[in-house]
This record gives C-alpha cells, sequence and structure tokens, in this order.
C-alpha cells in the first residue's frame, strides 16, 4: 500500500478541532471547541478544494459528532454533535444555522463526548462524563435506554450492530450490552478506555473490535472479552480510533500523531504540527482519512495521487511538521550530552516505524526526528522546547521540571495534593491526568482544568478555549487568591457584574460582507448594497475590531457604524446575520455604537423597527440582536440608553418568546437569560436598589424571567434567568420579595426546575437554594 499524503488543510475553526467524521469521498465533518460545527464539500479536483458552511453554532465546547446516513425523511442524513452543553443536536447537513435543529436530545447532565450511530436499528447511542450511556430512537428523540454501571465517564461507544452496544469507560472497563439495557458482560481492559472501533469480518487476529487507552495501547477483543493482541507505538494517549475499508486501523493522540496499523504492525506515521490530535475518521468509499488536531486545523489524507494535495500545500504540511515545537514533557527527560549528533540519521536505520530518535544539533537546541519505513529515512518532526510561554523558572516535581505546581486542598485536615503543570500542556487534559492519578470523582474536572487557567493567568501555548456566550456567574469554578477546591459551590447573589458576548471569527464576517455585498450588486439592489468605498470602510472597521487593542475613535468608527446598521436592518432578512453580528460587538467596543445618529433614530428604536422581532421569525437575528443589546451594558451610554428603551426591549423580547414557538433556539434564550442578567444588575448596583423606578422595572423582569422558566428545557438558559431571578429578589426591598412569592409563584417555578431534572446540576441546585433562603 501507498503511503498517506496531505490531501487538504482545512482552516476555518478558531479552537481545537475535537471531532470529525468522513460520510462520503466529497464531505468531511467536523466540531470545535469553537462551539461549531462545520461541513467541508469537495467543490474540485485535482488538487482538492473545498468549501466551508457553518452547520450549527452553539454556546459551548462540542466534543462529539457522528453521522447518520440518509433515510426518506431525512434523504441528507443527520449529523449528530454534542458536547460541553449536554445536548445533542441532530440537523441534516443541508440545514442552515439560521433554522433550528431537526431534534435536541435532552437527557444527559454534563459534557457528552462520545456518539455512535447505527442505521440498521435506526438508533443513536452516546456517552457522557455523566457515568451513563443512552440510547435515543431516531425520529422518537427521547431517551429509550440508559445503560447503567458505569464508574466514571463514558469516553467511548460503539454501535458494534443493531442489537449490540459496546462502551468504553474511564473505570478501565469494557462493556458489552444489548438494546434493553441488558448488561452481557464487563472486560477489564487494563486502562482507562478512550475510543473504540469496530474491526472487519475476518480480521486476521480474530478480534471483533479494537479500544484504545491513556497507556498508549491499542488492544484488539472478541465480544466475549478475549484479548487477542497489543498494538504499541503511541507514546500518551490514544484520543481516537478508526478502520479503513482495508482492514486496517488508523489511531490518534497526544502524541501529536495518526497512525496506520496492519495486523499488529505500525506501517505509516503522520505527526503533526500540533499538541493533541484529537480525531480520526475513515471515509469507506475512497479510503482516506480525516484528522482533527489542536492547532484548529482540519486534514485530510489520501493514498490516491490524484486526490491528494499540490506541492505548494503539501511542502506547508512538512514545513509546519519540521518547525513545530515540542513541549518538553511529551519526550520525558533528556541527557543532551549522550544524544547523538547529526550524523546518526545518515548512518543509522530506524528499528520500527514510527520510532523516535532525538539529535542534539551542533547549536546546542534538540530535534526530534521520525523513522519512516516506506521512505527508509528520519523524517524531521520538530524542535523540542522546554515550555514555550514559560517564565523560564522551573519547579522541580519526583525529578521532572514543571513551570507549576500546586497544592490542591480537597478535603479539610487531610494534606493538599499536587497538580504538576507546564504550559505547553492542554488544562483539560491536565486536569484529567490529575483526577485519574488521585481517584477523584470526574465531577472535579471542570474546576481542575478552570483553576489551571486562572491560577496561570492565562498563559497558554493553545488556542483561547472562550466560547461564544460568556462565562455564567459562579460557573468559573476557580478559587479566589487560594489553591483549593471549594467542598461546596461559592454564593454567585447577587450578581455584581454586566456579562457581554465578544468572541467572533472576524475574518469570517469579512468574508461574508463581500460575498453578499457583491450578490446585492450583481441582483441591481443598489439601494441596500454598500459601495465600494462604504465596503471598504465596513472592513477596515473590522480589522480595527481584529487587533488586540482597544479599538479607538477613527472615521471608519464614526462613518462604519451606521453603514453597519444599514447591513443589519436594510439587507434581506436572510443576509443580515454579519451585520448584526459586528454591530453586537461594536456595541461592546465603543460608546459610539450607542450614542450616534440612526436617520433620527437611536440604535435599538432602529433595530425594532426593522422587524427582527416579528413573525416569522428569523431565530439568529434576533438572537444577535438581544446579544446587541446585552452588549450595550459595556459602556455608560449603552446602559444609559438601554434603561431608556427598558419597556419597548421588554415588549418587543417577550413577542420574540413567542414568536419562537415551542421549542425556540437555545441560544436565543441564552442571549435574553444574559440581557435580564444585566438589566438586573443594573437596577441593583450603583445606589439604584432603593429607587421605586428600579422595583417598577424588578417586577417587569421577573414576570418575563418566570415564563422564561416556565417553559424553557437548556440547561444554560435556566440557570442564568435564576441568576437574573435571584439578584433581584436578593438586592431589592421586600415589595420585589413579597411579588415574588405571591404573584409569581416563584417558589413553585423552583420546584418544577428541580423535580425536571435540572435539580441534577449543582450549580442550578446552589442558585435556587440561594433564592429560597432569600425568600425565606
Amino acid at each position: 500500500m501507498p503511503d498517506f499524503k496531505i490531501s487538504a488543510s482545512l482552516e476555518g475553526h478558531s479552537d481545537d478541532v475535537r471531532a470529525v467524521a468522513f460520510p462520503n469521498s466529497k464531505i468531511v465533518l467536523s466540531a470545535s471547541r469553537d462551539a461549531t460545527v462545520r461541513v467541508w464539500k469537495l467543490t474540485s479536483t485535482p488538487p482538492p478544494v473545498y468549501d466551508d458552511t457553518i452547520s450549527s453554532h452553539g454556546s459551548a465546547f462540542i466534543n462529539s459528532l457522528a453521522y447518520y446516513p440518509p433515510i426518506a425523511e431525512y434523504p441528507e442524513g443527520l449529523i449528530f454533535s454534542g458536547g460541553q452543553d449536554t445536548i445533542i443536536e441532530a440537523r441534516q447537513p443541508g440545514k442552515s444555522v439560521d433554522e433550528n435543529a431537526d431534534a435536541m436530545l435532552l437527557g444527559h447532565s454534563h459534557n457528552v463526548c462520545t456518539i455512535d450511530v447505527c442505521r440498521e436499528g435506526q438508533w443513536v447511542v452516546s456517552g457522557s462524563w455523566d457515568s451513563s450511556a443512552k440510547l435515543w430512537r431516531v425520529g422518537k428523540w427521547e431517551c429509550e435506554v440508559t445503560f447503567e454501571g458505569h464508574q466514571g465517564s463514558v469516553w467511548a461507544v460503539l454501535a458494534y450492530d443493531k442489537n449490540t452496544i459496546v462502551t468504553g469507560c474511564a473505570d478501565k472497563t469494557l462493556r458489552v450490552y444489548n438494546l434493553s439495557g441488558k448488561l452481557l458482560r464487563s472486560i477489564k481492559a487494563g486502562d482507562v478506555v478512550r475510543a473504540l472501533c469496530k474491526l472487519p469480518q475476518n480480521h486476521p487476529s480474530g478480534a471483533q473490535i479494537a479500544s484504545a487507552s491513556n497507556d498508549g495501547v491499542i488492544r484488539l477483543w472478541t465480544l466475549e472479552g478475549l484479548q487477542v493482541a497489543e498494538l504499541r507505538g503511541h507514546e500518551s494517549f490514544i484520543y481516537s480510533l478508526a478502520t479503513l475499508p482495508s482492514g486496517e486501523i488508523v489511531s490518534s493522540g497526544e502524541d501529536r500523531t495518526v497512525r496506520i496499523w496492519s495486523g499488529d504492525r505500525c506501517i505509516q506515521t503522520i505527526t503533526h504540527p500540533a499538541i493533541s490530535v484529537w480525531s480520526v475518521a475513515a471515509c469507506q468509499e475512497s479510503g482516506d482519512i480525516v484528522s482533527g488536531a489542536s492547532d484548529r486545523i482540519t486534514r485530510v489524507f489520501s493514498r490516491l495521487q490524484e486526490r491528494q494535495a499540490d506541492a505548494a500545500v503539501a511542502a506547508q504540511f512538512e514545513n509546519s511538521v519540521k518547525e513545530s515545537s515540542i513541549p518538553q514533557q511529551q519526550v520525558g527527560n533528556i541527557n543532551k550530552e549522550k544524544l547523538p549528533g547529526p550524523e546518526f540519521l545518515k548512518q543509522k536505520l530506524g528499528t520500527k516505524e514510527g520510532q523516535v530518535q532525538m539529535i542534539r544539533q551542533d547549536d546546542g537546541s534538540v530535534t526530534a526526528h521520525t523513522w519512516s519505513t516506506a521512505t527508509s529515512e528520519w523524517l524531521a518532526v520538530g524542535t523540542v522546547v522546554d515550555s514555550a510561554a514559560s517564565s523560564g523558572k522551573k519547579v522541580d516535581y519526583l525529578g521532572q521540571d514543571y513551570d507549576y505546581v500546586f497544592d490542591v486542598d480537597i478535603e479539610d485536615g487531610k494534606p493538599p495534593l499536587k497538580l504538576p503543570y507546564n504550559l505547553s500542556q492542554n488544562p483539560y487534559e491536565a486536569a484529567t491526568k490529575f483526577i485519574q492519578n488521585n481517584e477523584l470523582p470526574i465531577g472535579y474536572l471542570d474546576q481542575v482544568a478552570n483553576f489551571i487557567t486562572t491560577n496561570t493567568k492565562g498563559a497558554s501555548l493553545g488556542p483561547s478555549t472562550q466560547s461564544q456566550n460568556p462565562p455564567a456567574p459562579g460557573t468559573d469554578g476557580s478559587p479566589n487568591n487560594a489553591s483549593s477546591l471549594p467542598t461546596s459551590r461559592p454564593k454567585v447573589l447577587p450578581q455584581t457584574s454586566y456579562l457581554a458576548i465578544k468572541t467572533a471569527n472576524i475574518k469570517v464576517i469579512q468574508k461574508k460582507f463581500q460575498e453578499l455585498n457583491s450578490q446585492l450588486v450583481e441582483a441591481g439592489s443598489k439601494d441596500v448594497s454598500l459601495s465600494p468605498s462604504e465596503l471598504d470602510t465596513v472592513l477596515a472597521l473590522c480589522s480595527q475590531l481584529d487587533q488586540t487593542s482597544p479599538l479607538k475613535d477613527s472615521p471608519q468608527v464614526e462613518f462604519g457604524i451606521p453603514l453597519v446598521a444599514k447591513i443589519a436592518t436594510t439587507w434581506p432578512a436572510a443576509n443580515r446575520l454579519p451585520g448584526l453580528d459586528l454591530l453586537r460587538l461594536l456595541a461592546a467596543a465603543t460608546t459610539v455604537t450607542a450614542s450616534s445618529d440612526y436617520s433620527g433614530n437611536d440604535l435599538i428604536s432602529t433595530l425594532i423597527a426593522s422587524g427582527v422581532f416579528e413573525s416569522p421569525l428569523n431565530s439568529n437575528n434576533a438572537m444577535l440582536t438581544v446579544r446587541t443589546f446585552a452588549n450595550l451594558f459595556e459602556t455608560e451610554a449603552g446602559r444609559s440608553l438601554s434603561v431608556s428603551k427598558f419597556n419597548d426591549i421588554m415588549m418587543q423580547v417577550g413577542s420574540a418568546m413567542a414568536n419562537a414557538g415551542a421549542t425556540p433556539n437555545r441560544n436565543l434564550t441564552i442571549a435574553i437569560a444574559t440581557l435580564y442578567i444585566n438589566f438586573s444588575v443594573f437596577l441593583t448596583t450603583g445606589g439604584r436598589a432603593s429607587n421605586p423606578e428600579s422595583s417598577e422595572k424588578a417586577l417587569s423582569l421577573l414576570d418575563q424571567l418566570v415564563k422564561l422558566l416556565a417553559k424553557e428545557k437548556d440547561s444554560e438558559a435556566i440557570y442564568r434567568a435564576l441568576v437574573a431571578v435571584g439578584t433581584l429578589v436578593i438586592a431589592l426591598g421586600e415589595e420585589v420579595k413579597a411579588a415574588a412569592k405571591e404573584i409569581y409563584n416563584v417558589d413553585s417555578v423552583l420546584s418544577k426546575i428541580i423535580s425536571g431534572g435540572f435539580g441534577r446540576e449543582p450549580r442550578v441546585k446552589s442558585v435556587v437554594e440561594e433564592i429560597r433562603s432569600a425568600l425565606g
């Protein structure tokens, strides 16, 4: 078999690519920590060229992905995605991100980290950090079976056949179930199981499934629990497995590699210029593979020459690997004095595919090289560095140097646990290792990861892990100037700071402006399209926002903001998204947004007059408008404008909720809850709590909040709405408390939230207790 070579580098995600799928030879799917799922369509070949669209845009990390093949009801098939928000979304690939999902699967109480599908049985299976796997019947969209018995996170699920499901768990066990949920057998797997794949019939080993673990070993099993082989070669966690049409196994992991296995032998190693290769998938039509990595790039590889990239793309990939930095802790302790020099690479052959050799260069640096059996040569794969972004000061722990070694108090009266961390590590993976090494509950994971991020003051090798919605109050899990994990959640009420939604991909917005404006010009819509100079002004404004420095007043700001408002309110409704997206960024970035004149109107009146909240509701346009209102609270002028238009906003946002129907867009409800938090903060701070006008507005807010809580199914929206309610109840006078109890029956609403399953979430339970305590 020829080696795989780079076919395409697909760039567009703004954070780690955590999951990939390869439904057919013309489509690649990717999911990211940037809260999006992208569909990449092959538009031409050779060389392969892909165009991408955002299929789904959530509010938190998306960590799992699966494709369900076409059926009569869904002729394009369905993309299933899940992640940190606990919801599994089902969406047809051709649907616009503006449209509602085909289904939202609710039932998990923690991060959904794995999904698989069974076309024959018409069901989907998922696994979660909540220590459960769940079966969902396609079309019914309710949890039909919960597979119990796991003693840790279910990192992997496998739809083996229409009657059999296999799970892989952090408790180092494989479990085989039938569809009724009956446990057929448990198999001790040697280490934490991170990935599973089905092997083809008549596999040479006689095995039927493969599992991969934190110890870097791939194990081959029969369904009866007999281990028949071990594949060794990875040097760290293995995150993902797939099977090629040829029967070969593909794996990826924390050692920066994708590896191809024939029988029990690694026959090719593809090193990536990234810290982690999170996911790999194989196309059963073409035999190509796709990987998703921590450097935000989705890459396609092919054995077929006609599907391989041109020379420039291939050279760029090879150079990026050669020039990449390898964190010291990924290769262990190195004694530079004992390393061979460059002559070794010419004199010595490698002993196996993927063998790594460190070389001491003449300038004293250490480079890494891996052996390729296909070409019989050593390939440069990077330079070893102590720790990029490190201060240079190291702390010794168990004979190794770290940037930080934290003392973490878990329980009173017991000595603290040691948490070693290097800046080149992924905080979540470092937290996972810490929890596993100390046999702690997986529920600590978010707290430990956020503790690391907070106490390293945000220093990081990798991209930002900020999501499209701002962190809700009380969810960061980080202690206040103390290296300990709280034994109980800190109080979050009343909220005293405003929340803003500022993250965005400016380059995507710029591209959309240009594309959509060209379409308007070609269609002859000169009354709404921008002239070349106007378009240049808007693009220049985008470029200013894309800088790290604060936005300063300039001609682009003064003249550009009204042009952005024009786009957001007069372009065809389906084309307004980039204008509204830029407008909500500008609302937080400069007072000019709130103080500008918009053809004789203020910004809020102009947006409302555009019909954005009218039926039929465009949920994404409405969501971005509400985000704009929320972001106005970042400036004094914006707060003043928002409060002056309080009644108009409340009426229109209430109308949007009504027009959204029984299952509103979750991002819209989260945006509304965020806006309500900001209003509640304004009314209860700055000496306004004793103002009778604040109480009047608070009662109006409570009315809308109770309506939202009564029908909302999204836990994030519920939590934020509860924070707004609690802030009003705690910080304002007895009149508001009495109304909350006697008119709006808040206690009954709280009881329904707890009994409805959301009480299992510690943050929801905690804030409900705070509200009840305040109500007396």
